[in-house]
């Protein structure tokens, strides 16, 4: 009999990052915070990037607070020459890039029909121009070297919509479809591409509904545990795809909404 096949990989360090260099965009508040934290509490060197350079550094002194390495540099996603000229940086600095991650978003909450040429092009700028941005430069420098991981945040609006969020919906639509593009274009050079899809998590962006009581139950009680999530839930599912425990994942996304996606509607029958 042929003797076991032992797996080419150590199961208690999978979900360790040490000596990577993680780039994420938005990691002054929220989902991106979050995930900030978990990345280098797994050993990753974090680059935290945000617009809001004071965010950044409010993150940083978090995470080095706790003894994990960082550091902090403001970026606009939305300017290709600001992401261009940050992971340039980060390749001269450090040699490599093996995680690049964009968090941030915007929402215009509104009926298509009422929508401004103004809005519409301001929503799709950033959520999927500026997404675009970091997965084309990040992408670019993991091809050459060979390795990598790419992460985006889409949304369960990817899959389902409800009045007012067309146009949001689109632009996450769209992120998952990039995302699934450049993982059939890099698979090959050794780039894996992936999205991860949030429910309803209480952050800065839905700021909004957290004022309305009756708008705010209605979204936790469309989850299977009647709540809101909070943006740590997420730093789990940013791991996971930095990491090499998610090696044969690409091309897909991973969603972390409470069971939104599998609930039919907000009524219960008896049973």
């Amino acid at each position: 009999m042929n003797p076991p096949i032992n797996p080419p990989i150590n199961y208690e360090t999978m979900f360790r990052l040490d000596g990577k260099i993680a780039l994420l965009v938005g990691g002054g508040s929220g989902i991106g915070e979050a995930g900030a934290e978990a990345l280098a509490a797994n050993g990753a060197h974090v680059v935290v990037a945000d617009l809001n350079f004071e965010h950044a550094e409010r993150t940083v002194q978090t995470i080095t607070s706790r003894g994990y390495s960082t550091e902090s540099v403001h970026l606009d996603l939305t300017d290709p020459s600001s992401v261009q000229s940050v992971v340039a940086d980060i390749v001269k600095k450090h040699g490599h890039l093996d995680i690049g991650i964009s968090s941030p978003s915007i929402n215009i909450r509104k009926p298509l029909l009422e929508y401004t040429l103004e809005e519409f092009e301001r929503v799709l700028r950033v959520n999927m121009g500026g997404t675009f941005n970091l997965l084309q430069s990040a992408g670019r420098v993991m091809a050459d070297q060979g390795r990598g991981s790419l992460i985006a945040f889409s949304s369960v609006r990817s899959l389902v919509v409800e009045p007012g969020q067309s146009v949001y919906a689109a632009t996450k639509a769209g992120t998952l479809q990039l995302l699934r593009g450049l993982a059939s274009e890099l698979g090959a050079k050794g780039v894996r591409a992936n999205a991860i899809g949030p429910g309803v998590i209480d952050t800065p962006l839905t700021e909004p509904i957290r004022k309305n009581a009756e708008w705010y139950d209605a979204y936790a009680q469309k989850t299977v545990f009647g709540r809101w999530g909070k943006p740590f839930e997420l730093a789990g599912a940013v791991v996971y795809l930095a990491s090499d425990a998610s090696s044969y994942v690409t091309g897909t996304i991973l969603f972390v909404d409470g069971g939104w996606t599998s609930m039919d509607g907000r009524f219960t029958p008896p049973l």
